[in-house]
């Protein structure tokens, strides 16, 4: 048998992941500190906030199809909750890095508030809410099987 990518399976799994990523920044409050990614989104563009939501779970599927397509073929990895979370780490460390101080500057402050989330508390349960996310992908993602026929 030979595994193929199914883009029907990590459209499902990115919504998956996306929606178990969501539910854990909901607890956030609990913390300390809110981590309402669609808000945060949707404020940063300066829109309503349905399309902070649809941005949100665009950014999930986009992953989603990047982890499928991509990260499993260039790895040789199975599809399993270890995949996962090892490539929730690569969205992770983008943000960190990249977005967080992009949007820090778009807000009007300076890049190095954004860096890590301005914040070690806040990019280590942004790190948890990455695991979750691409562990829960890595569980629920599944390569269509090609049956190969041998012709003698």
């Amino acid at each position: 048998m030979k595994k193929e990518f199914s883009l029907q399976s990590a459209l499902i799994a990115g919504i998956i992941a996306t929606a178990a990523m969501t539910i854990f920044t909901y607890m956030a409050p609990l913390m300390g500190f809110e981590m309402n990614i669609p808000k945060m989104l949707a404020n940063t563009m300066g829109v309503p906030i349905i399309v902070g939501w649809i941005v949100h779970i665009m950014i999930g599927e986009i992953l989603a199809i990047n982890f499928a397509a991509v990260f499993l073929n260039a790895t040789g990895k199975v599809s399993d909750i270890k995949s996962g979370a090892g490539f929730g780490l690569l969205p992770w460390f983008i943000a960190q890095v990249m977005v967080m101080p992009m949007m820090s500057i778009m807000n009007g402050d300076s890049y190095i508030d954004g860096f890590f989330s301005g914040s070690i508390m806040i990019a280590m349960a942004s790190l948890v809410g990455h695991l979750i996310y691409g562990g829960v992908l890595g569980g629920v993602y599944k390569f269509k099987l090609e049956k190969t026929t041998v012709t003698t």
